[in-house]
Protein backbone atom coordinates (compact mmCIF):
# COMPACT_ATOMS: atom_id res chain seq x y z
CA UNK A 1 0.00 0.00 0.00
CA UNK A 2 1.41 3.35 -1.07
CA UNK A 3 1.06 6.23 1.35
CA UNK A 4 0.93 9.91 0.48
CA UNK A 5 4.48 10.33 1.82
CA UNK A 6 5.77 7.56 -0.47
CA UNK A 7 4.12 9.24 -3.44
CA UNK A 8 5.83 12.53 -2.61
CA UNK A 9 9.20 10.79 -2.40
CA UNK A 10 8.58 9.08 -5.74
CA UNK A 11 7.85 12.44 -7.34
CA UNK A 12 11.06 13.84 -5.90
CA UNK A 13 13.00 10.92 -7.35
CA UNK A 14 11.70 11.82 -10.81
CA UNK A 15 13.31 15.27 -10.68
CA UNK A 16 15.79 16.18 -13.41
CA UNK A 17 19.51 15.88 -12.69
CA UNK A 18 20.02 19.62 -11.93
CA UNK A 19 17.40 19.29 -9.17
CA UNK A 20 18.95 16.19 -7.64
CA UNK A 21 20.73 18.31 -5.04
CA UNK A 22 17.34 19.49 -3.77
CA UNK A 23 16.21 15.88 -3.42
CA UNK A 24 19.37 14.95 -1.50
CA UNK A 25 18.93 17.92 0.80
CA UNK A 26 15.30 16.96 1.53
CA UNK A 27 15.51 13.21 2.16
CA UNK A 28 19.25 12.45 2.08
CA UNK A 29 21.30 10.56 -0.49
CA UNK A 30 20.76 7.23 1.25
CA UNK A 31 24.46 6.53 1.77
CA UNK A 32 26.49 9.00 3.79
CA UNK A 33 30.09 9.40 2.67
CA UNK A 34 32.72 8.30 5.12
CA UNK A 35 35.89 10.22 5.88
CA UNK A 36 37.87 7.88 3.65
CA UNK A 37 35.45 8.50 0.77
CA UNK A 38 36.07 12.23 1.12
CA UNK A 39 39.84 11.78 1.33
CA UNK A 40 39.69 9.68 -1.85
CA UNK A 41 38.63 12.86 -3.65
CA UNK A 42 42.19 14.13 -3.07
CA UNK A 43 43.83 11.14 -4.75
CA UNK A 44 45.95 11.47 -7.87
CA UNK A 45 44.69 10.27 -11.20
CA UNK A 46 41.30 10.15 -12.86
CA UNK A 47 39.35 9.38 -9.70
CA UNK A 48 40.52 12.34 -7.62
CA UNK A 49 41.40 15.99 -7.72
CA UNK A 50 44.89 15.77 -6.23
CA UNK A 51 46.76 16.29 -9.49
CA UNK A 52 44.59 19.30 -10.38
CA UNK A 53 45.25 20.88 -6.97
CA UNK A 54 49.01 20.31 -7.33
CA UNK A 55 48.93 21.85 -10.81
CA UNK A 56 47.06 24.81 -9.37
CA UNK A 57 49.65 25.14 -6.61
CA UNK A 58 52.43 25.13 -9.22
CA UNK A 59 50.65 27.88 -11.15
CA UNK A 60 50.31 29.85 -7.91
CA UNK A 61 54.07 29.66 -7.35
CA UNK A 62 54.79 30.73 -10.95
CA UNK A 63 52.42 33.70 -10.71
CA UNK A 64 53.82 34.69 -7.30
CA UNK A 65 57.46 34.52 -8.45
CA UNK A 66 56.77 36.44 -11.65
CA UNK A 67 54.72 39.08 -9.84
CA UNK A 68 57.34 39.39 -7.09
CA UNK A 69 60.12 39.87 -9.65
CA UNK A 70 58.08 42.54 -11.40
CA UNK A 71 57.38 44.13 -8.02
CA UNK A 72 61.08 44.24 -7.14
CA UNK A 73 61.87 45.92 -10.46
CA UNK A 74 59.09 48.47 -10.01
CA UNK A 75 60.02 48.91 -6.34
CA UNK A 76 63.66 49.63 -7.15
CA UNK A 77 62.69 52.22 -9.74
CA UNK A 78 60.06 53.67 -7.42
CA UNK A 79 62.46 53.94 -4.49
CA UNK A 80 64.99 55.70 -6.69
CA UNK A 81 62.31 58.10 -7.90
CA UNK A 82 61.07 58.89 -4.38
CA UNK A 83 64.63 59.55 -3.22
CA UNK A 84 65.33 61.73 -6.23
CA UNK A 85 65.57 65.46 -5.90
CA UNK A 86 63.55 65.90 -9.08
CA UNK A 87 59.88 66.65 -8.52
CA UNK A 88 59.06 65.20 -11.95
CA UNK A 89 60.22 61.79 -10.69
CA UNK A 90 59.24 62.01 -7.03
CA UNK A 91 55.63 63.17 -7.55
CA UNK A 92 54.50 60.27 -9.82
CA UNK A 93 56.13 57.77 -7.45
CA UNK A 94 54.26 59.30 -4.50
CA UNK A 95 50.97 59.10 -6.39
CA UNK A 96 51.65 55.49 -7.41
CA UNK A 97 52.37 54.20 -3.91
CA UNK A 98 49.53 56.19 -2.35
CA UNK A 99 46.91 55.04 -4.84
CA UNK A 100 47.93 51.36 -4.99
CA UNK A 101 48.22 50.99 -1.22
CA UNK A 102 44.95 52.85 -0.66
CA UNK A 103 42.76 50.65 -2.90
CA UNK A 104 41.77 47.07 -2.00
CA UNK A 105 43.77 44.48 -3.91
CA UNK A 106 40.68 42.74 -5.28
CA UNK A 107 39.39 46.02 -6.72
CA UNK A 108 42.74 46.63 -8.43
CA UNK A 109 42.58 43.17 -10.03
CA UNK A 110 39.03 43.87 -11.25
CA UNK A 111 40.14 47.20 -12.72
CA UNK A 112 43.02 45.53 -14.54
CA UNK A 113 40.88 42.62 -15.71
CA UNK A 114 38.09 44.79 -17.15
CA UNK A 115 40.09 47.86 -18.14
CA UNK A 116 43.68 47.00 -19.08
CA UNK A 117 42.96 45.27 -22.39
CA UNK A 118 40.46 47.89 -23.52
CA UNK A 119 42.78 50.71 -22.48
CA UNK A 120 45.73 49.28 -24.41
CA UNK A 121 43.60 48.74 -27.50
CA UNK A 122 42.36 52.33 -27.30
CA UNK A 123 45.95 53.53 -27.02
CA UNK A 124 46.99 51.41 -30.01
CA UNK A 125 44.10 52.81 -32.03
CA UNK A 126 45.45 56.32 -31.43
CA UNK A 127 49.07 55.54 -32.31
CA UNK A 128 48.27 52.85 -34.90
CA UNK A 129 50.65 52.85 -37.84
CA UNK A 130 49.51 52.10 -41.36
CA UNK A 131 51.55 49.58 -43.33
CA UNK A 132 53.76 51.27 -45.88
CA UNK A 133 53.43 50.46 -49.57
CA UNK A 134 56.74 48.79 -50.21
CA UNK A 135 57.89 47.22 -53.46
CA UNK A 136 56.47 43.74 -53.68
CA UNK A 137 59.21 42.48 -55.94
CA UNK A 138 61.25 41.24 -52.98
CA UNK A 139 59.44 38.40 -51.19
CA UNK A 140 60.78 39.14 -47.68
CA UNK A 141 59.84 42.82 -47.97
CA UNK A 142 56.24 41.98 -48.82
CA UNK A 143 56.09 39.40 -46.01
CA UNK A 144 57.28 41.91 -43.45
CA UNK A 145 54.71 44.43 -44.69
CA UNK A 146 51.86 41.95 -44.35
CA UNK A 147 53.14 40.86 -40.92
CA UNK A 148 53.21 44.46 -39.65
CA UNK A 149 49.77 45.10 -41.08
CA UNK A 150 48.40 42.00 -39.31
CA UNK A 151 49.85 43.12 -35.97
CA UNK A 152 48.15 46.50 -36.15
CA UNK A 153 44.90 45.16 -37.60
CA UNK A 154 44.17 42.59 -34.87
CA UNK A 155 42.97 43.78 -31.44
CA UNK A 156 45.22 43.05 -28.52
CA UNK A 157 44.21 40.09 -26.35
CA UNK A 158 45.64 39.66 -22.85
CA UNK A 159 45.58 36.30 -21.09
CA UNK A 160 44.41 35.99 -17.47
CA UNK A 161 48.02 35.17 -16.55
CA UNK A 162 49.32 38.47 -17.95
CA UNK A 163 46.53 40.47 -16.32
CA UNK A 164 47.04 38.74 -12.97
CA UNK A 165 50.81 39.16 -12.98
CA UNK A 166 50.51 42.83 -13.96
CA UNK A 167 47.99 43.57 -11.20
CA UNK A 168 49.71 41.63 -8.42
CA UNK A 169 53.13 42.83 -9.58
CA UNK A 170 52.16 46.49 -9.33
CA UNK A 171 50.60 45.87 -5.92
CA UNK A 172 53.80 44.20 -4.78
CA UNK A 173 55.85 47.01 -6.32
CA UNK A 174 54.08 49.68 -4.27
CA UNK A 175 55.01 47.97 -1.01
CA UNK A 176 58.51 47.09 -2.23
CA UNK A 177 59.05 50.76 -3.07
CA UNK A 178 58.51 51.81 0.53
CA UNK A 179 60.59 48.94 1.93
CA UNK A 180 63.56 49.70 -0.34
CA UNK A 181 63.27 53.45 0.18
CA UNK A 182 63.43 53.01 3.95
CA UNK A 183 66.35 50.59 3.68
CA UNK A 184 68.37 52.93 1.47
CA UNK A 185 67.75 55.85 3.81
CA UNK A 186 68.89 53.70 6.74
CA UNK A 187 72.41 53.34 5.31
CA UNK A 188 74.68 55.59 7.45
CA UNK A 189 75.54 58.74 5.46
CA UNK A 190 79.03 58.70 6.93
CA UNK A 191 79.85 55.61 4.88
CA UNK A 192 78.78 57.38 1.69
CA UNK A 193 80.96 60.36 2.59
CA UNK A 194 83.89 58.04 3.27
CA UNK A 195 83.39 56.39 -0.12
CA UNK A 196 83.44 59.77 -1.81
CA UNK A 197 86.59 60.63 0.08
CA UNK A 198 88.20 57.52 -1.42
CA UNK A 199 87.35 58.69 -4.93
CA UNK A 200 84.18 56.66 -5.54
CA UNK A 201 81.44 58.28 -7.52
CA UNK A 202 77.79 57.70 -8.40
CA UNK A 203 76.98 54.16 -9.43
CA UNK A 204 80.11 52.74 -7.80
CA UNK A 205 79.00 54.02 -4.38
CA UNK A 206 75.53 52.60 -4.90
CA UNK A 207 76.80 49.20 -6.08
CA UNK A 208 79.53 48.73 -3.46
CA UNK A 209 78.28 50.63 -0.41
CA UNK A 210 74.56 51.45 -0.52
CA UNK A 211 72.91 48.47 -2.23
CA UNK A 212 74.55 45.60 -0.24
CA UNK A 213 73.62 47.23 3.08
CA UNK A 214 70.16 48.29 1.88
CA UNK A 215 69.44 44.74 0.75
CA UNK A 216 70.40 43.39 4.17
CA UNK A 217 68.17 45.92 5.91
CA UNK A 218 65.30 45.37 3.47
CA UNK A 219 65.19 41.56 3.66
CA UNK A 220 62.68 41.32 6.55
CA UNK A 221 60.34 43.76 4.83
CA UNK A 222 60.78 42.08 1.45
CA UNK A 223 59.95 38.77 3.10
CA UNK A 224 56.65 40.24 4.26
CA UNK A 225 55.99 41.60 0.76
CA UNK A 226 56.59 38.10 -0.65
CA UNK A 227 54.08 36.62 1.76
CA UNK A 228 51.51 39.23 0.72
CA UNK A 229 52.23 38.59 -2.95
CA UNK A 230 51.85 34.84 -2.53
CA UNK A 231 48.49 35.25 -0.80
CA UNK A 232 47.30 37.90 -3.25
CA UNK A 233 47.54 35.31 -6.04
CA UNK A 234 44.37 33.76 -4.59
CA UNK A 235 42.49 36.89 -5.63
CA UNK A 236 43.24 36.44 -9.33
CA UNK A 237 41.00 33.37 -9.36
CA UNK A 238 38.32 35.90 -10.42
CA UNK A 239 40.12 36.15 -13.79
CA UNK A 240 39.55 32.39 -14.36
CA UNK A 241 43.27 31.63 -14.15
CA UNK A 242 43.56 28.03 -12.96
CA UNK A 243 45.68 28.61 -9.89
CA UNK A 244 45.20 26.88 -6.54
CA UNK A 245 42.17 28.83 -5.31
CA UNK A 246 40.40 28.46 -8.64
CA UNK A 247 41.02 24.71 -8.74
CA UNK A 248 39.74 24.30 -5.19
CA UNK A 249 36.59 26.24 -6.06
CA UNK A 250 35.96 24.15 -9.19
CA UNK A 251 36.53 20.89 -7.31
CA UNK A 252 34.24 21.91 -4.45
CA UNK A 253 31.49 22.86 -6.87
CA UNK A 254 31.83 19.62 -8.80
CA UNK A 255 31.82 17.31 -5.77
CA UNK A 256 29.76 19.44 -3.33
CA UNK A 257 32.52 18.97 -0.76
CA UNK A 258 33.78 22.54 -0.28
CA UNK A 259 35.26 22.07 3.18
CA UNK A 260 37.76 19.37 2.28
CA UNK A 261 39.03 21.17 -0.83
CA UNK A 262 39.33 24.60 0.76
CA UNK A 263 41.02 23.00 3.78
CA UNK A 264 43.49 21.30 1.43
CA UNK A 265 44.12 24.61 -0.33
CA UNK A 266 44.78 26.25 3.04
CA UNK A 267 47.27 23.49 3.91
CA UNK A 268 49.09 23.99 0.58
CA UNK A 269 49.26 27.76 1.10
CA UNK A 270 50.59 27.21 4.62
CA UNK A 271 53.23 24.82 3.26
CA UNK A 272 54.37 27.39 0.71
CA UNK A 273 54.51 30.24 3.23
CA UNK A 274 56.38 28.09 5.76
CA UNK A 275 59.00 27.15 3.17
CA UNK A 276 59.27 30.83 2.21
CA UNK A 277 59.81 31.84 5.85
CA UNK A 278 62.66 29.35 6.16
CA UNK A 279 64.26 30.61 2.94
CA UNK A 280 64.11 34.27 4.00
CA UNK A 281 65.43 33.47 7.48
CA UNK A 282 68.44 31.74 5.93
CA UNK A 283 68.99 34.69 3.61
CA UNK A 284 68.89 37.08 6.57
CA UNK A 285 71.45 34.98 8.46
CA UNK A 286 73.67 34.94 5.36
CA UNK A 287 73.65 38.70 4.86
CA UNK A 288 74.00 39.40 8.59
CA UNK A 289 76.96 37.06 9.12
CA UNK A 290 79.47 39.93 9.13
CA UNK A 291 77.40 42.23 11.35
CA UNK A 292 78.78 42.62 14.85
CA UNK A 293 76.18 41.97 17.52
CA UNK A 294 75.98 44.28 20.53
Amino acid sequence: MTTAGDADIARLRDLDAPDQGVFDALIGSGAEQTLWDRLALLSLGGGGWGDELLAGAAMTVVVALTSYGLGLLVGTLGAGAKLSGLTALRAPAEVYTTVIRGIPELLIIYLFFYGLEGGLNSLLSVVRLQPVDLPSGVWITGSIERWIGQIYADPLRLSPFVVGVAAVGLISGAYSTEVLRGAIRAVPPGQIEAARAHGMRGIVIFRRIVWPQALRLALPGLGNVWQLTLKDTALISVTSLTELMRQASVASGSTREPFIFFLTAAALYLLMTTFSNVAFQRAERHYNRSVRRA
